[in-house]
């Protein structure tokens, strides 16, 4: 196996990591656990609208699903970017680990990075829909390389 296929592989498993991570938390956290009423209370009692709790776990779910199926890979971890800043500020008084009471500001801000290393890195193996690059065409050379 060359160390170019690999990379596409390695590449892939931080994509698909990602975005089953943000399915999870957006569904089985924010949904189930907190439930959608108390998802909006939590932004509430943070000084946010209730409404951008509605819409942060509708963009975490569908962008969880765009990253595992690899559609605009790229777009897509960069769109998930801000809710991570918010999700650190929202944290961060609550110390650096996330097992302190109310969870810390380390992982949200780890998330963060690691969706800048994939807008970064690219698609990797089996890409749905590569993302474009430039206007002129150029795809990710990780999923070209998949194929």
């Amino acid at each position: 196996m060359t160390e170019d296929r690999l990379r596409s592989y390695g590449v892939f498993l931080l994509r698909v990591a990602l975005g089953t991570m943000f399915i999870a938390h957006s569904t089985i956290y924010m949904l189930t656990t907190l439930t959608l009423a108390g998802t909006a209370k939590f932004f509430v009692s943070i000084g946010l609208p209730a409404w951008l709790a509605y819409a942060t776990i509708l963009a975490e779910a569908v962008g969880g699903i765009l990253l595992i199926l690899g559609i605009q890979t790229r777009w897509a971890a960069l769109a998930l970017s801000p809710i991570l800043i918010g999700a650190t500020w929202a944290h961060s008084g609550n110390g650096w680990l996330f097992a302190s009471t109310d969870g810390g500001w380390e992982y949200p801000l780890y998330l963060f990075v690691l969706c800048i290393a994939q807008a970064m890195l690219g698609d990797g193996a089996y890409a749905l829909a590569p993302s474009r690059l430039s206007a002129s065409g150029v795809t990710s050379r990780t999923t070209a390389e998949a194929r």
